[in-house]
């Protein structure tokens, strides 16, 4: 899938209530890193759902990261709630978020991924480790 990008002043996919280049559109474009686990988050979320793979991989930890990754085109994700975030600050080395992510996929309707997630900081940036998803 090609990755889209919204335009700079439309609300950021993530939900945060900023505008895509206040928010996302920053960590996606390469131009600036996400300074925290959180915002490692939202921007991961962010290229769910406007399709961008490779920024998922680049964001994700070498030690975890899958060879590819191939996104289902079918499934359209369009609200991101940050259940919590503990440390993940511009001043540590790791950090946790928990968050209900919803999607709609054609044939299957509505649905959510509930994950708690883990990052690291790696040569200055926030990477994704992995996480867990809830039932």
């Amino acid at each position: 899938m090609v990755a889209i990008s919204p335009d700079g002043t439309r609300r950021c996919p993530c939900t945060s209530g900023l505008t895509w280049d206040e928010c996302c559109g920053p960590a996606l474009s390469g131009t600036r890193p996400a300074p925290t686990a959180e915002a490692l988050m939202r921007s991961r979320f962010t290229a769910f759902a406007v399709g961008d793979s490779d920024y998922l991989l680049h964001s994700w930890h070498p030690r975890t990261r899958p060879e590819s990754l191939d996104l289902d085109e079918s499934m359209r994700w369009y609200r991101l709630d940050i259940e919590s975030a503990s440390k993940g600050s511009l001043f540590d080395s790791d950090g946790e978020v928990t968050f209900t992510a919803f999607y709609r996929a054609k044939g299957s309707g509505a649905g959510t991924l509930q994950e708690h997630s883990r990052f690291e900081r790696l040569d200055g940036r926030w990477v994704y480790v992995d996480g867990v998803v809830k039932d």
